[in-house]
């Protein structure tokens, strides 16, 4: 069996997302964190037994007893559903419980995930269910093989500099929504990221390099989608590549606040305004 550490799922569409899958350390980490908060909590509920053990000690024991398996069952059963499959230490850590064919998490998969952890656990320390992660494909241990869940890690996902692309240019493919919105659908993450970093480190290319590079860009986006003659017509290869950056990245909102933004500044300067 071959193991992968990324978890690829394909829509219906044919988009292909990757998630990180988590590693028995980060996973054994935050399950450290778990522990410890319901550790505290379980001692705070002791406290108030004591006092019930005064007056009936049977009464305590059962209270105990009960507190034992309700926290040690119910506090990740219960965060990771109301969390969306994240504990407190796997928030703290960025790592979430899915379904491993990317479907919205089913109360019953986190339940089962939740009551097999007494068999992960054996004979100690997540012995049983370490070795499972080990062993699995998709990192997963015994209980997220019943459930069919997996643990993934969640990227931290920085704002690009949207101020590079020109708020105040006027982008002709933009009176084309419907072909705007079939570019972001062909374009991958990876080939918008290569779009906006080349647009920001033009300054460091040289003229020959940099003329080249957005030439190549500019028949490759142009490849994906066709736009009319018009929207395209005497663009340079640079400015076609600035504008369809421009269509992955800044959201309609953004854009609806970069036009308010510049019409204040047009009125303060009594310049005149080209929308984006």
């Amino acid at each position: 069996m071959t193991r992968t550490n990324t978890l690829l799922i394909k829509t219906p569409e044919g988009v292909v997302f990757s998630q990180t899958l988590a590693g028995p350390v980060t996973r054994f980490l935050a399950w450290m964190i778990d522990f410890m908060c319901a550790s505290v909590l379980l001692i705070a509920l002791n406290i108030i037994v004591a006092f019930t053990s005064i007056v009936s000690p049977e009464l305590g024991s059962a209270l105990s007893i009960i507190f034992y398996f309700v926290i040690s069952i119910g506090y990740a059963l219960t965060l990771e559903w109301l969390w969306r499959g994240q504990t407190l230490g796997k928030r703290m850590l960025r790592l979430r419980v899915v379904d491993a064919h990317g479907l919205r998490l089913q109360f019953s998969q986190v339940a089962i995930r939740n009551l097999l952890r007494v068999i992960d656990l054996l004979p100690a320390m997540y012995l049983v269910g370490g070795m499972a992660t080990l062993l699995s494909r998709k990192a997963q241990r015994l209980g997220d093989l019943a459930a069919n869940t997996v643990v993934i890690c969640i990227p931290k996902i920085v704002e690009p500099n949207l101020d590079q692309l020109g708020a105040d240019k006027y982008n002709s493919l933009r009176a084309y929504p419907h072909l705007c919105a079939r570019l972001r659908q062909r374009v991958s993450p990876a080939e918008a990221s290569t779009a906006l970093q080349a647009i920001v480190r033009r300054d460091e290319f040289e003229p020959v390099a940099r003329v080249q590079l957005f030439g190549e860009l500019a028949e490759h986006f142009k490849s994906k989608v066709e736009f009319p003659a018009d929207a395209v017509g005497g663009i340079a290869d640079e400015q076609y590549v600035r504008n369809v950056a421009d269509v992955l990245y800044r959201t309609e909102t953004k854009r609806a606040a970069s036009v308010s933004l510049a019409k204040e500044r047009e009125q303060d300067t009594g310049g005149t305004l080209t929308v984006a």
